[in-house]
Formats: C-alpha cells, sequence, structure tokens
C-alpha cells in the first residue's frame, strides 16, 4: 500500500468533476488499498478519490472510532438517490482543507446507490455520521467542498486564507508530515 499525497485547497483540481468508474480490476483494488492507507495516514473517516488527484467516482470511509476494528467501506459510482426532508447538522471538516472546521446542514438520511470493488450494485440507507460523510465525500465527486455550504463570507476567508499559503509553499497540512 501507498500513502498518496494529498491536494489541498486551493488546488482547483478538487473543484473539477470526476468521471465514472468503467474497470473493475486489480488495479482498482490497489489504488482502493492506497486510499485507505492514505485516509488512515492523515487520520480521516473519509476521502474521494479526487483529494488525491485521481478524478474517478470512488470514496472510501471508515467510521470506526480509535481503539475499535476497522470498517472500511468502497462506494465507487455513488449516487444520492433519496434525501430525507430532516436536517442535521454536523460540525465537518475536511482532508483538503486542513484544521478548519464548520458546522454544516445536510439531510439527515440518504438512501445511495453504488458499486461495490467487484463493480456489483449496491445501496445503502444512511444517517446520522455516515449520511454526513457520504453527502460530504459525494460532494467531492461532483466538486463541492463542504465549504461551499458555510456562509460566503466564511468560505471567502477560508479561500483567502489558503491561498496565501499556497504562495508561501507552506500548506497548514504540511506541519503535520
Amino acid at each position: 500500500m501507498t500513502i498518496k499525497p494529498i491536494i489541498f485547497l486551493p488546488d482547483p483540481v478538487l473543484r473539477q468533476v470526476s468521471k465514472p468508474v468503467e474497470r473493475f480490476d486489480a488495479d482498482l483494488r490497489k489504488f482502493s488499498a492506497d486510499m485507505f492507507a492514505t485516509m488512515y495516514d492523515a487520520p480521516g473517516i473519509g476521502l474521494a478519490a479526487i483529494q488525491v488527484a485521481e478524478p474517478i467516482r470512488m470514496v472510501v470511509i471508515d467510521l470506526a472510532k480509535e481503539g475499535e476494528a476497522p470498517e472500511p467501506h468502497v462506494f465507487i459510482n455513488p449516487v444520492v438517490v433519496e434525501r430525507s426532508d430532516e436536517p442535521s447538522s454536523y460540525e465537518e471538516g475536511c482532508l483538503s482543507i486542513p484544521d478548519y472546521y464548520a458546522e454544516v446542514e445536510r439531510p439527515a438520511t440518504v438512501r445511495v446507490t453504488y458499486q461495490d470493488i467487484e463493480g456489483k450494485p449496491q445501496e445503502i440507507k444512511a444517517e446520522g455520521l455516515m449520511a454526513t460523510c457520504l453527502q460530504h465525500e459525494i460532494d467531492h465527486l461532483d466538486g463541492v467542498l463542504f465549504i461551499d455550504h458555510i456562509s460566503k463570507l466564511k468560505r471567502d476567508m477560508v479561500i483567502k486564507k489558503f491561498k496565501k499559503l499556497a504562495k508561501t509553499h507552506e500548506p497548514a497540512a504540511a506541519k503535520k508530515i
């Protein structure tokens, strides 16, 4: 397994719309393992392929808490097909926007269709943190960041901060390496 470099705001790659996965093979399985290694190393609970500069519709998630057995989930070509009217708020963060967190309101429950690592069609009805995480990661596949769900003033401040960090060649995450 290889730990991939995570790209950071304001990298324009984060705004790309990812393309559907068409080949389910050994390379995809290896890339999945690399994504988990990268996410665990960061550490995080979710990672979209675009965050490691691979514009394919693939997401990995593991909500297991420290000390618990890992519960890795791979979602390929995920699509939110149903959203509840009931809202839920979570303080979200993002591996591509390190050390910044904001309260984001999203639907409390979602139904998502996707393919597993073998290409077999699957469906999940998610609530709570899994629903939030799925929506956050699927947004990445569409070039949407969690800061797009907060006020324009706060979003502009975050973008300005990360542009300044990028100019000085010291992304916030570099401090963690």
